[in-house]
């Protein structure tokens, strides 16, 4: 899995540079208040059916394992436009493994080197005079992105990032002021995701995806 890393820890550092250039050019044109967050947490998916060439149709058990090689995380840009609501862009490194593959037919299946949500946003929050605390909801909607690793017992390996279908995700949380820089924050998000990813082994293999997440993060204005 340190490959597997190595592509996860390149994909962050390319995304980080592509949020923090937008952050200085918005910055620069003076458009609303920027803020920048980062978030690490515990996610996790319940079982969804996949159909496959390997499978047929069969319901599949997941994990999430957020603390492996690579590790569950999430980079997002925020414009807020005034003290309630805000707009952005942000990715999301969710992952899942399945459980037992050759349950299913299987030797590998698996979006570890991320599902990789794109989403654009908005989010709504409840400012309060001389109180540290925010509270805040969001919803997305985009595109998966993730690193397909498939490879059906006695087939060939899908090994490759896909885009392969749209997602919806909703967030609520808090956030608490440490200056008038930083803050902290804690919150829920769930999502899904519908997939249909190519196979070099043959023909497709289609699920839906639901992920849930305990999120704390940091968060920079500029």
């Amino acid at each position: 899995m340190r490959h597997q890393g190595r592509r996860g820890a390149v994909f962050a550092a390319a995304i980080w540079a592509a949020v923090t250039g937008t952050a200085v050019s918005g910055t620069a044109a003076g458009a609303g208040q920027l803020e920048i967050s980062v978030y690490g947490g515990v996610q996790s998916a319940p079982p969804s059916r996949i159909d496959s060439p390997a499978a047929g149709g069969d319901r599949v058990t997941w994990k999430g394992r957020s603390f492996e090689e690579p590790p569950y995380y999430g980079v997002r840009a925020t414009w807020w436009q005034n003290d309630r609501w805000g707009w952005g862009v942000e990715v999301n490194h969710a992952k899942v493994y399945a459980d037992d593959p050759e349950d299913y037919g299987y030797n590998r299946l698996e979006f570890t080197d991320g599902i990789n949500f794109v989403t654009a946003n908005v989010f709504r929050r409840w400012q309060q005079p001389d109180r540290r605390i925010t509270p805040y909801v969001g919803a997305g909607f985009g595109v998966a992105i993730p690193h397909v690793d498939v490879q059906p017992i006695g087939g060939a390996q899908t090994f490759g990032f896909q885009v392969t279908g749209p997602v919806v995700q909703l967030v609520a949380g808090a956030s608490y002021a440490l200056d008038d820089r930083w803050s902290v924050f804690g919150e829920y998000k769930g999502t899904w995701s519908r997939h249909k990813a190519d196979l070099d082994s043959g023909g497709s293999l289609k699920t839906e995806l639901q992920t849930n997440a305990l999120n704390i993060g940091i968060s920079r204005k500029f």
